[in-house]
């Protein structure tokens, strides 16, 4: 697709764009011009077709009309068209991409902008469902919302794997540790073995087991879980999509929250 990939320092951010243009009715802005053609009552191939040169057009600064886009969008998230989702994510990863590499946060978070874009999409799948669909008259609104999730993702995990946030201290240096008494050291590590326990009960297979020990325990990065247990995974993004599963699961345990505020 020719949005899959975008130099975005030389080309005008889309959300910028169509959210600066006027709306008038669902799908339609002002400044496009608009074909005959009826992009609901096209095949899929045809209509994706009509979303790559529209973008083209953008992109050159002609006119264009964004109803087939829009219509992309629809048959996704309100018909749950499952081959619609996969060209709309090919058609948009790339402008996603773009918008996580220029987020404050993605450079202290240690994971590939492939990993958020996967995350960017999940998010926006499952918070716009088909009822609320209605709520985004247009492809700028849309993108717009995209956009949202993009930088929200990015945010959350650099949240979510702080350790001082998810995991008890257990690596500090000699110079900077502070000074604990025998009994105070015992109960630090009989903290840390309750912790560690506890985690491991939440998990719900190797996998997941896997993935958590080497990325909190090893501190090793999904690209080198993946290359040292090719037989679990498929590729480096079931590796991504483990543990960005795992440690949403585990932000939401109200008992690992208390258990976490008594360390």
């Amino acid at each position: 697709m020719i949005t899959q990939y975008i130099d975005t320092s030389t080309r005008p951010a889309l959300e910028t764009a169509h959210s600066a243009v006027a709306r008038t009715r669902p799908g339609r802005e002002i400044g496009v011009i608009i074909h005959d053609d009826a992009p609901i009552e096209m095949d899929l191939a045809f209509l994706v077709r009509r979303c790559a040169t529209e973008s083209e057009r953008f992109y050159r600064g002609q006119q264009h009309d964004t109803r087939y886009s829009y219509e992309l969008f629809r048959r996704a998230l309100v018909e749950r068209d499952e081959l619609a989702w996969e060209q709309l994510y090919l058609h948009y990863s790339g402008l996603v991409e773009g918008w996580i590499r220029r987020s404050g946060a993605f450079t202290s978070s240690g994971e590939s902008s492939e990993y958020f874009v996967v995350g960017a999409f999940t998010k926006f799948w499952r918070a716009l469902s088909p009822e609320r669909f209605a709520a985004f008259p247009n492809l700028a609104s849309l993108l717009q919302y995209l956009q949202l999730c993009a930088t929200s993702v990015v945010i959350d995990s650099v949240r979510a794997q702080s350790w001082s946030e998810m995991l008890p201290e257990e690596t500090v240096t000699s110079s900077h540790a502070p000074h604990y008494s025998p009994d105070e050291e015992a109960m630090s590590r009989v903290d840390r073995e309750e912790f560690w326990r506890f985690i491991n009960d939440q998990l719900n297979s190797e996998i997941e087991r896997v993935v958590v020990y080497c990325s909190f325990v090893l501190s090793l990065t999904p690209r080198t879980i993946f290359a040292k247990r090719g037989d679990l995974f498929h590729s480096v993004n079931d590796v991504y999509n483990v543990k960005r599963n795992v440690l949403g699961r585990l932000s939401r345990n109200q008992q690992l929250r208390t258990m976490m505020a008594s360390f």
